[in-house]
């Protein structure tokens, strides 16, 4: 990923359904739709046909977002911040549900920082093929 496409992005602003869609606007290989329902927006890395998820949140209700993240790290997250629990409709283990600040606990820069870790976990389980071509995309 292309880390410099976000350098003047605030990481301490508000956690919303606007500033989501704004940072991962700056990410490459990022797509977005509405496969399950008109307010659950799924947030997806990759190329051509090969595309995974890596964030989803409701945008009607917004209470938090299902990221993706190293189990040893949901654990420890979970045990420090009450805002950080299973996915929600999602593998326990993988996943979880971090609901920001105002909301919950967790601040801006951490739930930043685990949007990141989401997409890098996803990028890097796609086929090689599919990452050189995510080099092509969104050029800063």
């Amino acid at each position: 990923m292309n880390r410099e496409s976000l350098k003047d992005f605030n990481i301490n602003s508000e956690v919303n359904a606007e500033t989501i869609l704004e940072f991962v606007n700056r990410i490459q290989g990022v797509s977005m739709g509405f496969p399950f329902d008109e307010s659950t927006l799924v947030i997806k890395v990759g190329a051509d046909d090969k595309h995974k998820m890596f964030a989803l949140f409701d945008v009607d209700n917004f209470e938090g977002v299902n990221l993706k993240c190293d189990p040893e790290k949901s654990i420890e997250l979970r045990s420090q911040y009450d805002g950080v629990k299973p996915g929600w409709h999602m593998n326990k283990t993988h996943w979880n549900t971090v609901s920001p600040d105002p909301i919950s606990d967790v601040p801006a820069k951490l739930f930043w920082e685990l949007m990141l870790h989401s997409y890098d976990l996803v990028k890097e389980s796609l086929p090689v093929k599919i990452k050189s071509k995510l080099m092509q995309f969104k050029t800063f």
